[in-house]
């Protein structure tokens, strides 16, 4: 059976791939979207070829699983915009005081898209997921030491290109959940 495996997940992902990937396209914002979609649904494919039905019955069962993953990818891309609301009212709320703040808040997204991934990263999880050092460290397979000093000099290199960008910066706009203390 195992020897037939490849052979008919070949069968399968030729007669079924046109149809997914434009029922993927017609369900997606971007053709980035259908293509993990369509990705996704076929990795599954492969996992559960158990599961699959015979025949003409495996492009259906497809569809199945193709809106299972449209789901999921809904809800993971509601989850990031309302992350985004939430970092935006938080940002707001840092920079609120100030009448150009609107200015600052373009600036400062500029500033943090110009820094290096591992500080954007590191900043990102502080910030935006409220993980401390030794949660940082689980995620990124780090020691807790490393993570504090690739922190320390992440800050640091953020606060310098803010500066030069024109940024005020005040002690109360420290990237840190204010909840969680670092």
């Amino acid at each position: 059976m195992d020897d037939e495996r490849p052979a008919r997940f070949e069968a399968v992902y030729k007669g079924a791939y046109g149809q997914i990937t434009a029922y993927a396209a017609r369900r997606c914002d971007s053709p980035q979207d259908a293509a993990d979609v369509v990705a996704e649904t076929f990795a599954i494919a492969w996992r559960r070829m158990d599961e699959m039905p015979p025949g003409q019955e495996a492009t259906l069962w497809l569809y199945g699983v193709a809106r299972n993953v449209l789901a999921n990818h809904r809800r993971g891309e509601v989850r990031r915009q309302a992350r985004s609301v939430e970092l935006d009212a938080e940002m707001a709320d840092l920079y609120g005081n100030s009448p150009d703040s609107g200015v600052e808040l373009a600036a400062i997204a500029q500033v943090f898209r110009t820094l290096p991934d591992d500080d954007r990263e590191l900043l990102s999880l502080v910030a935006w997921e409220g993980l401390d050092r030794q949660e940082i460290a689980t995620a990124l397979g780090l020691s807790r030491n490393a993570v504090r000093i690739r922190l320390h000099r992440a800050r640091g290199r953020f606060s310098r290109a803010l500066t030069e960008a024109g940024v005020r910066v005040t002690s109360e706009s420290r990237l840190i959940p204010a909840e969680r203390p670092l």
